[in-house]
């Protein structure tokens, strides 16, 4: 889920799932529906106009349920910290599992996250 990035991250995350990378060889794989959902990547600072969809995107996941925060950005806002519309880290708004730090993270970073929660 993007909540108000740069979509730097977006970029990354697209290539952790490309066929050089191939996250989806370690038991990952990008859904459309947080239903469907063991995990949630969240991008970005949250925005004030994004806090809530992020909260009804986490209750709208089946438990037992993981947030991965990718990016500087979700981490503590990263440059748009002192930003009037940021709400804060995703942290701020929902709880996070694992945290991939870089801005962006470079898609090996992603993957390591992945294959953490994967066990694989």
């Amino acid at each position: 889920m993007d909540a108000g990035s740069c979509n730097g991250c977006e970029i990354e995350i697209g290539q952790a799932f490309s066929p050089v990378y191939d996250a989806e060889r370690y038991g990952a794989r990008l859904v459309a529906s947080p239903r469907h959902a063991d995990a949630l990547l969240v991008t970005g600072p949250v925005t004030r106009n994004m806090a809530e969809p992020l909260r009804r995107t986490y209750a709208a996941a089946p438990s037992p349920k993981l947030v991965v925060a990718v990016g500087d950005c979700a981490h503590n806002c990263g440059v748009f910290a002192s930003a009037h519309g940021v709400a804060g880290a995703v942290s701020d708004v929902v709880p996070v599992d694992v945290e991939v730090p870089g801005c962006p993270p470079p898609p090996e970073a992603i993957v390591a996250a992945l294959r953490g929660l994967t066990g694989r």
